[in-house]
């Protein structure tokens, strides 16, 4: 397994990340530790993303299982044996809520979360009792405070616009103060847009005694690769300006992108490929944008990419986007072990795609640009 520097920071990551948002409701802790002990034993993987809101769909019967399970987790490990991976070897990056004012459960006051200085803080506190570690290696803002049109929704509206927004610069400020308790390491962004990214980086760089971001965890695969690419994120994110390591959420849309869910009628006892269980048909609604008629077109595409070149869909899929050079580390989400070896196996073939299938894959871009957003 391949390790990268995040950002302007000292945290060696590797280029694969267990993320977890599954867990808790699709998974078991049984489940999840098994995929834990092979993806650090067996693979090399030192990199683990969580949230204070997961697993998800978030609700309050649920949340904060999967904290529980990762603590669970690290507590196993503490007694070393050969390979163990003791805290200090883990990278582990949470996530402190963006403003809802549908998620209630998640504060002590019963209301709505916002990125507060208090709202930073309570998260915080709270996401180190639940994980049963005192630091936090990577804290990030799930999604801004301000209004931003995001998860698939349309163009930017004013009028949408937050008068109570909290200023940059008060969360910021929290960030330093938690570093300075050592109750985190570093702080990053996550569905952030352009003018978010550069305008943390240009407050935190005019006072020297502030943190910088130092990544931004965005959604990023064959099917939403624009907003990234040419919407202005690259050129913010580059080591040359704001120096900002992308970690790629949802490399498979949601699970579309392996093809899965090709024949909606389809079912594992007539030999089809669709699996009741599986994210996108286990929660109606749940990242409906993936299953538009343009995007089915697009994974039809790419899915014969695949097939021309000899492998499966999620090996390219993921394969392309570990092979991207402003990717800092992609975001895995696997619900089964065998899940979790197609993932990384695809690490492997990231390193020898030929320039056939990389054109081939540009060729289908070229026709569908943004296939969830129509």
């Amino acid at each position: 397994m391949g390790f990268t520097t995040l950002g302007s920071s000292d945290l060696r990551v590797s280029e694969v990340c267990l993320g977890t948002m599954t867990w808790g409701e699709q998974n078991t802790m049984e489940e999840v530790c098994a995929q834990l002990d092979a993806a650090f034993d067996d693979h090399g993987i030192n990199f683990l993303d969580t949230a204070e809101m997961y697993p998800v769909p978030t609700k309050a019967e649920t949340q904060g299982f999967t904290d529980r399970t990762v603590g669970a987790w690290l507590r196993s490990r503490g007694g070393g044996g050969s390979g163990a991976a003791r805290r200090h070897e883990v990278v582990l990056a949470t996530k402190v809520a963006g403003a809802s004012d549908r998620i209630t459960w998640l504060r002590k006051s019963g209301e709505g979360t916002r990125v507060s200085r208090a709202d930073i803080m309570e998260s915080v506190d709270a996401s180190l009792r639940r994980l049963g570690t005192d630091y936090i290696d990577l804290l990030q803002i799930h999604w801004p405070d301000r209004y931003v049109p995001l998860f698939g929704a349309g163009a930017y509206d004013p009028s949408l616009e937050r008068e109570d927004a909290v200023p940059l610069l008060e969360q910021i400020e929290a960030m330093r103060d938690l570093v300075e308790a050592g109750k985190i390491r570093h702080f990053g962004l996550s569905n952030e847009t352009p003018w978010g990214v550069a305008e943390f980086h240009r407050l935190a760089t005019e006072v020297p005694s502030l943190p910088r971001p130092i990544s931004v965890q965005n959604s990023y695969s064959l099917l939403v690769r624009s907003d990234f690419e040419s919407g202005g994120l690259s050129e913010v994110c580059s080591p040359r300006n704001a120096n900002v390591g992308l970690l790629a959420y949802s490399p498979l849309a949601g699970g579309i992108l392996t093809g899965k869910y090709a024949d909606n009628d389809a079912t594992p006892a007539s030999g089809g490929t669709l699996n009741p269980e599986a994210r996108l048909n286990l929660f109606p609604g749940f990242m409906s944008r993936y299953k538009q008629s343009l995007a089915v077109d697009a994974v039809a595409a790419y899915a014969a990419v695949a097939t021309k070149h000899g492998v499966s869909p999620t090996e390219l899929s993921l394969a392309w986007c570990y092979s991207r050079p402003w990717v800092a580390s992609t975001i895995i989400g696997a619900t089964s072990l065998s899940q979790l070896e197609e993932n990384v196996a695809a690490y492997q073939l990231s390193k020898t795609m030929t320039p056939e299938m990389l054109e081939d894959i540009d060729e289908v871009y070229k026709r569908y640009r943004d296939p969830s957003r129509t």
